[in-house]
């Protein structure tokens, strides 16, 4: 079964959200992006909504939250956990000190530095949803 969940981007950069759209369509991806500027918003939509995600894909540093206390929280909430949301950081930021947090303190499933070409965003893209489609997790079935 291909996932066809909406794909969750929390991004504070309205460019770098613009770029996000325009990959996806670029790429015939097409599930649909809903985006959150910051992770409270998008922890209020996940605990309500009723869809199951395809994926997470969640800026490191945000207003109101950075993204590993967010991730933190949904590690936290039972029922999100039973959601099984791939979770990827997409991040300007990747110092070994925030790679090392990501992996070691919670369960992330990738952690990319933003591409500064659009090639280059196309290629990362492209490599993170074919490898969520044809990954076997427990909302994949």
């Amino acid at each position: 079964m291909t996932p066809t969940g909406p794909i969750i981007l929390i991004e504070d950069d309205s460019d770098d959200v613009l770029t996000m759209q325009e990959a996806l369509k670029d790429l015939n991806i097409g599930n649909e992006l809903i985006y959150f500027p910051n992770p409270i918003e998008a922890m209020k939509y996940l605990r309500e909504t009723t869809a199951q995600p395809f994926l997470i894909i969640c800026d490191l540093n945000m207003p109101l939250q950075d993204g590993l206390d967010f991730k933190r929280n949904v590690d936290a909430d039972p029922e999100l956990k039973k959601k099984s949301i791939p979770f990827i950081f997409y991040s300007t930021s990747a110092t070994e000190a925030d790679v090392s947090k990501a992996f070691l303190q919670m369960s992330i499933q990738g952690f990319f530095k933003k591409a500064s070409s659009y090639i280059d965003i196309l290629s990362d893209i492209t490599a993170i949803i074919q490898y969520w489609k044809k990954s076997k997790h427990p909302n994949c079935f």
